[in-house]
């Protein structure tokens, strides 16, 4: 049940709806005497309703109204694209080998400021995949559902493509599925297999429940595999599709982020064999590319 427009909330989490900071965050400005509730410095527990006064380092904050949802975006990154600075020319290493767009491409203007204004002032990315790499991203500008949404994704199950050099061998594969991490943690792979390619360079597909592209790309590192590029392509019930191509975003109809939040947790989940399969709905090749060419 959503509170009523007038009913008294804690400043922590109207801080956090407007998107101008984490619940955590706002604590620690009110810990630092920097929010004031009509004029008087505000202390942790306070309550406000839309007609107090809610000021931070002295600027009015305007208070949004508790909604059914706040928005959320899908976007398709390209490896080595910053989401909240100008574009920069990539480094001439090979893991810079495909840049978002080059200087004067129309896409050249970073995401958060290409985003709709009344997506938020301060956007959040959710499990977000390392600079080096790219794929599916997803943006909130809501800080109390960004929460949500992050809290949901270790339970999930994510299906990325992974670029190595030269083909892997059986023992290597089998060492992904194993899913044993440097720290000794232990992710499920559901699935690990080629999924094409051209020259020196190999595609892999490899479906895993909870596991980040930094987990990923570490899982093929620690079989010798030399690993140029991850790309993600679904994230839970969430995927990318080859209508959006890189550079673009769309925002998730209701149902889809209803759906993604109602999602099971892995400990609600029904336990899955790792195996040599294509995951269901996993890509044959990089989504949002025609033709792998290296």
């Amino acid at each position: 049940m959503h509170r009523q427009r007038g009913e008294p909330e804690r400043l922590q989490k109207v801080l956090a709806r407007a998107g101008l900071a984490s619940r955590r965050e706002a604590e620690d400005w009110i810990r630092a005497g920097r929010l004031t509730v009509n004029g008087q410095a505000a202390s942790l527990g306070v309550r406000v309703s839309p007609d107090d006064e809610v000021r931070l380092d002295g600027r009015v904050i305007r208070q949004r109204a508790p909604q059914s949802g706040g928005r959320v975006y899908l976007y398709h990154r390209s490896p080595g694209e910053s989401l909240d600075t100008a574009y920069d020319s990539p480094a001439a290493d090979e893991s810079a080998e495909v840049s978002a767009s080059p200087p004067g491409a129309p896409h050249a203007e970073p995401l958060f400021a290409r985003l709709p204004k009344r997506g938020g002032r301060r956007f959040i990315v959710i499990s977000p995949m390392p600079r080096i790499d790219g794929g599916l991203e997803l943006v909130c500008g809501d800080g109390e559902l960004a929460a949500r949404l992050q809290r949901s994704v270790r339970g999930l199950t994510s299906e990325l493509s992974v670029r190595v050099r030269g083909e892997l061998l059986e023992q290597q594969i089998a060492g992904v599925l194993g899913g044993v991490l440097d720290s000794g943690e232990k992710l499920t792979v559901l699935g690990c297999e080629p999924a094409g390619g051209e020259g020196a360079n190999r595609w892999y597909a490899i479906s895993a429940r909870g596991a980040s592209g930094k987990d990923v790309r570490q899982l093929f590192e620690r079989q010798g595999a030399i690993v140029s590029r991850v790309l993600r392509t679904r994230l839970g019930s969430v995927a990318l599709d080859r209508a959006l191509g890189r550079g673009h975003f769309r925002e998730l109809t209701p149902e889809e982020l209803q759906a993604f939040l109602l999602q099971p947790s892995a400990s609600k989940s029904q336990p899955e064999a790792p195996g040599r399969g294509r995951p269901r709905g996993a890509p044959g090749a990089p989504v949002g590319r025609r033709r792998t060419r290296d």
